[in-house]
């Protein structure tokens, strides 16, 4: 724990068990410690280094200068669509296009408007919810419903559109509650810990207690570290210096947690028994909660301690009061090497579809090196130096030259050719790669362009109708449609969230579904893709509306233009005007809405 600014940490020897059993805990060694992600983040940056600066070097360097710049920036319908799309997850108004153009001034002004809309939070919250596996029910056999749980979610939207400084939205997590003592808002984010999936009615509470416990800690470990300790919990980590005990220290800051009786859900934020039960944190013999290993203590892990050895070279001395105060008070040290790396590499992600480590919830040995090491530290030490503001570091990102390449082949690029053959994969930075939307956004996207999207907040997630084929499937009472329509066309991220059962259209395009840690969603292309858009009720629904919003234009021309610009944010070319018009000859303006819900271009951001 602290003690007079530095952190320190007890290493286990070899202990004999209650049981007769001997755990030997194993050494970090030298060569564990060189591994880049357990390195200090660097600091030390020239005066005027950019985000460009140092794209563009390492983009030269990968290539031996045969991709020498940059890639010239995307139209401004398109940098404008995309920034609607990145920073609120809904796709710009009709007004809003006709009136951009494109400046520099124009663009700054933009990313200020989105990063106040309230649809801010309700954007890059379900980023977060997907990291803290949210749900509104247990999951397992009977999923019942946690009629509390929303409240988590809420707080993480209001923490997110107020700007929270990450190191405080990150403790209060930990341990709100110690953290604002008396404040119920505040607690409010303790809902992280209890927010994975439970049993409720397992015969033995020890033994609930023990997976509930060891879900928690293997989901700080990812959510906050970086780092997949889970396996810990039932031996020493295989490639990383995670040992058993390093996992059960962990564990032990939220030992004294209160847990409900049988049959009753976890609560939606964390409560301590009284009195403490401290002494009772053990290790348990690989993982077998009946198998009592030797008594641990609250302490972070070994790998990320933040101490030099004492002058003796014995074991450090401790100053643990084991509180999840001290917990947070570790992770949000400005010199932890893993915390300010993860979540700003998670920010890039959701930018640019990869992130710099493009295993985020992994900077461990299996994981993936980081494509841009020089870049990763300056935007973690840019982090912490501006107080940890998020919002500041998303403009920030949002105004480099690298956000705001184009996808596509543009006039006077003539290394376009090279671009695609030497970085295929975009990992180089050598262009903007174009993005699959989630299911949330093109549910909202279609509410936006038929003008049906109801931007209701907060509250228990409402339930709209679903599929016929998917309700005769279902136990009674397992998904009570929503009595009030209006509460249908609401905002995906508060559509009820149930482990068991994900809406269609989300799970068509891979929303995870809420059992473990999501840091990046698969993006798969498939067939029930494309047959639910074109032929699904709500599809079917969707463009009837939009195409009563088009009959109101006088000249089939007019009708075809608007429809682009509410689905697309953009004017028709010549060619598609013209067959679009033919095509209304030919069919119903009800096809033709549902035609433009099912182009590629609909459903992916330049």
């Amino acid at each position: 724990m602290r003690v007079a600014g530095v952190w320190f940490v007890v290493i286990l020897a070899s202990v004999r068990a209650v049981g007769g059993e001997v755990y030997e805990e194993p050494p970090i060694s030298e060569r564990d410690r060189q591994h880049w992600a357990f390195q200090s983040v660097r600091t030390d940056f020239p005066a005027g280094t950019t985000i460009d600066r140092l794209a563009l070097e390492r983009l030269r360097e990968a290539t031996g200068g045969k991709i020498p710049d940059l890639a010239p920036p995307a139209g401004p319908r398109t940098l404008l669509r995309r920034l609607h799309f990145t920073l609120i997850g809904l796709p710009p108004s009709l007004e809003e296009v006709e009136a951009f153009t494109g400046s520099p001034e124009e663009i700054e002004s933009v990313i200020d408007d989105l990063l106040a809309r309230p649809q801010y939070g309700e954007r890059w919250g379900q980023h977060w919810l997907d990291v803290a596996r949210f749900a509104e029910t247990d999951g397992f056999e009977h999923d019942k419903v946690r009629p509390e749980a929303w409240r988590y979610r809420d707080w993480v939207i209001d923490a997110l559109n107020r700007d929270l400084p990450y190191d405080e939205f990150l403790s209060h997590q930990i341990a709100g509650d110690e953290i604002s003592l008396g404040d119920p808002v505040a607690r409010l984010g303790t809902g992280f810990i209890f927010a994975g999936p439970d049993m409720p009615d397992i015969n033995l509470a020890e033994e609930r207690r023990h997976v509930v416990l060891n879900e928690t800690t293997s989901t700080v470990g990812a959510a906050f570290l970086g780092l997949s300790i889970g396996c810990a919990q039932c031996h020493d980590h295989r490639s990383d210096p995670v040992s058993q005990a390093d996992f059960y220290r962990l564990r032990a800051f939220f030992d004294n947690v209160k847990m409900p009786p049988k049959n009753k859900s976890l609560p939606h934020f964390f409560e301590e028994s009284k009195p403490s039960n401290r002494g009772s944190s053990v290790l348990r013999i690989r993982g077998d909660f009946r198998r009592v290993g030797p008594q641990v203590e609250p302490e972070v892990l070994r790998i990320a301690n933040l101490s030099e050895p004492d002058a003796d070279g014995g074991s450090p001395a401790r100053a643990a009061t084991g509180r999840r105060s001290d917990l947070a008070n570790w992770l949000t040290d400005p010199r932890h090497p893993l915390v300010t790396r993860v979540i700003v590499n998670r920010i890039w992600q959701h930018h640019f579809g990869t992130g710099l480590v493009n295993t985020p919830n992994d900077f461990g040995l299996l994981g993936d090196r980081p494509s841009h090491p020089d870049l990763l530290d300056f935007l973690a030490a840019d982090l912490v130096e501006n107080g940890w503001s998020l919002k500041r570091l998303h403009k920030k990102i949002l105004l480099s030259r690298t956000w705001r390449q184009a996808s596509r082949e543009m006039p006077g690029d003539r290394v376009w050719r090279e671009r695609l053959g030497i970085d295929p994969d975009g990992r180089l930075l050598s262009r903007r790669m174009r993005l699959r939307l989630s299911g949330e956004e093109i549910r909202d996207a279609m509410l936006f362009a038929t003008g049906e999207l109801n931007l209701e907040a907060g509250g228990p997630g409402f339930r709209p109708p679903l599929p016929h084929e998917v309700t005769v499937t279902l136990l009674k009472n397992q998904w009570e449609v929503s009595p009030d329509p209006s509460d249908h066309t609401r905002r995906s991220i508060y559509l009820f969230a149930r482990r068991n059962l994900r809406y269609p259209l989300f799970e068509v395009f891979d929303r995870p579904d809420g059992n473990e840690s999501c840091g990046r969603r698969h993006t798969s292309t498939t067939a029930p893709q494309s047959l639910l858009l074109l032929n699904s009720a709500f599809s079917g629904a969707r463009a009837r509306q939009l195409a009563n919003r088009l009959e109101g234009e006088i000249t089939p021309g007019e009708r075809v233009r608007r429809g682009f610009l509410l689905t697309l944010s953009r004017e028709p070319s010549g060619f598609e005007a013209s067959h679009s018009q033919r095509f209304l000859g030919e069919a119903s303006l009800d096809e033709f809405a549902l035609a433009l819900f099912n182009l590629n271009e609909f459903v992916y951001l330049d």
